[in-house]
């Protein structure tokens, strides 16, 4: 599908002057940070070497006194208190944080991870059912639990309350915890409203640290944690993520807990790679994932509370496996659904794709929207049958809350919940037709055509001589990357190939290339252009194109060189 590029808004120039002349930088990296709202050299100080100690006051949270002096009841009467998450990434690290922290000076733990088939999304009944049978009073539930407005009071009819650590959106209805942490809820004037359920999590323990015995320094070892939930879970890499991001990168970069050097080794990253927020996203964290997809999240929690190398490296075999099936089964759905849509002839006249097959795998099918959405570009749910129900994966495009139309269908939905472009609900099978129709028409009025269209943003056009080693140096302090800070996008225009010019990748999918401009005095690069083997045989004829690319350090057999990530290109003669 072909892509469209636009050129977001350039910074004023006196601004970019200005930020120039007292950084010392050039005016197209001031311009970067300009459109990232940094004008003043204090804003580019605080962007460039973020501080813990600029992590905001947990106590501002709405509630949060209320959780600590809960906690510290339950320790100071030794109840039971049970760890309670959900079973994707998020989730495990979030259950595997607070439960490593709290046991190093209490012992009457235990952690819960709910089975995605029998059990669900969220707070269950029968994790109810097994801490009353265990005499657990206290339950903290993180990354969910917002929505559990009857589990709550479930719970509470059997002596248990519940502390809440979530950041999902609320419903009408508040759940009557003990407790209820959410900057998203209404009434809670936290300043950062975008951390994950693990960033909650984060922030309980930050508060608790305040007004215990618990010492705050040694919660920051445990920010390798952090780091993997923000990066799995797509939040904002603004604010206080960015600072979480930036030193829990450090930390797993220099001392990862047992269970997170696993699978760094598992994965294959070598020991001089700088591990980055992509590495996370497309190594760490689907194998984390994978545990909660095929079998249980209390396999991946288990992992990240190792204490021992050998017992870490273990559990991390196993879950590279279930990864790798994980893998088989998905790539075996995604042909299944694409087999489908080309058999359905009103498929292109729709807005939406919603699919439905009893016997596919719960666990994959959110990845399976996603691979839909590279390829038809259109908000997407996949639907299968578990106890009797249908239940949804839903994905979207860029620009389109997803949710919003969930809100919309909610009378015909037995449970739902998630983001602005990731959802996830429930329903009776018998409704399955009638949400398909309303979620298309509710799509089709809402969503624009532009937003149905692939683009490609682009932070500036500029010419390979503007591409020194400074120039990169400091372009990669603009890191971590991710939403809300996402790597720089550049276009030059009138490149060509040297001839040094190959195609790469198990299919050879993808086109590895050395490219120069003649304006630049023919100055070289390495570029790769991943799923773009289909240029090969005009770029091999020396065909001028246009390229939109982002730059990259690649480390290769123990050398680092900068590399061009081409994005999309466009040869001289389908270009503007």
């Amino acid at each position: 599908m072909e892509k469209v590029w636009f050129t977001k808004e350039q910074g004023k120039s006196e601004e970019i002057s200005h930020l120039a002349a007292a950084l010392n930088i050039d005016h197209a990296l001031a311009n970067l940070l300009v459109q990232r709202g940094i004008k003043t050299f204090d804003q580019a100080r605080i962007f460039f070497r973020p501080q813990l100690s600029d992590l905001h006051d947990p106590f501002l949270m709405k509630n949060m006194d209320l959780a600590i002096n809960r906690i510290l009841k339950a320790i100071k009467e030794d109840e039971n208190i049970m760890i309670y998450g959900d079973y994707d990434v998020d989730g495990t690290t979030s259950v595997a944080l607070v439960y490593s922290f709290l046991r190093q000076r209490y012992s009457r733990l235990s952690f819960y991870i709910p089975d995605r088939y029998s059990e669900g999304y969220g707070i269950s009944s029968q994790s109810i059912d097994f801490a009353s049978d265990n005499n657990i009073s206290l339950i903290i539930a993180l990354d969910c639990g917002i929505k559990s407005v009857e589990k709550v009071r479930y719970a509470k009819s059997k002596g248990i309350d519940f502390i809440i650590c979530d950041h999902h959106m609320p419903g009408d209805v508040i759940p009557d915890a003990a407790a209820i942490l959410d900057p998203k809820q209404p009434g809670c004037n936290y300043p950062y409203k975008e951390l994950s359920g693990c960033g909650v999590g984060f922030k309980l323990l930050q508060a608790l640290t305040r007004e215990s015995a618990y010492e705050e320094e040694k919660l920051m070892k445990f920010l390798d944690l952090v780091v993997v939930s923000i990066a799995s879970d797509i939040v904002p890499l603004n604010g206080e993520n960015r600072i979480l991001a930036f030193h829990g990168l450090r930390q797993l970069n220099e001392n990862p807990c047992c269970g997170l050097k696993s699978i760094i080794n598992i994965a294959g990253i070598k020991k001089s790679k700088n591990l980055r927020i992509d590495d996370i996203v497309f190594k760490l964290g689907p194998r984390i994932n994978a545990a909660g997809r095929m079998k249980s999240g209390n396999k991946a929690v288990e992992l990240l509370i190792a204490e021992d190398d050998r017992i870490a490296r273990e559990i991390g075999d196993v879950i590279d496996e279930f990864n790798n099936d994980r893998k088989n089964i998905d790539r075996n759905i995604t042909e299944e659904a694409k087999k489908m849509i080309a058999a359905d002839n009103l498929h292109s006249e729709r807005k939406s794709t919603v699919l439905f097959n009893s016997k596919w795998k719960k666990g994959v099918i959110g990845i399976v929207a996603s691979r839909l959405i590279e390829d038809y570009f259109r908000p997407t749910v996949i639907l299968t049958e578990s106890n009797g129900m249908a239940t949804g994966s839903a994905r979207s495009v860029p620009g389109f809350d997803i949710y919003k139309v969930l809100v919309e269908c909610s009378d015909l939905l037995e449970n739902y919940g998630g983001h602005m472009y990731a959802a996830g609900m429930t329903m009776k099978l018998e409704n399955i037709e009638a949400f398909k129709e309303r979620f298309d028409n509710l799509v089709a009025e809402n969503i624009t055509e532009s937003q149905l269209i692939p683009k490609i943003e682009v932070d500036s056009n500029i010419s390979v001589k503007d591409i020194t080693e400074k120039f990169c140096r400091i372009l990669m302090q603009f890191q971590p990357f991710g939403p809300e800070n996402l790597p720089p996008a550049f276009m030059v225009k009138n490149l060509v190939s040297n001839g040094a010019l190959r195609m790469v990748g198990p299919q050879e999918e993808h086109l590895k290339m050395e490219i120069y401009s003649e304006d630049a005095n023919d100055l070289t690069f390495n570029a790769i252009a991943f799923q773009q083997s289909h240029h090969y045989n005009l770029i091999s004829y020396g065909i001028r194109f246009d390229a939109c690319f982002s730059i990259e350090e690649n480390q290769y057999n123990g050398k680092t060189s900068w590399q061009l990530n081409i994005k999309d290109l466009k040869t001289r003669e389908n270009a503007d």
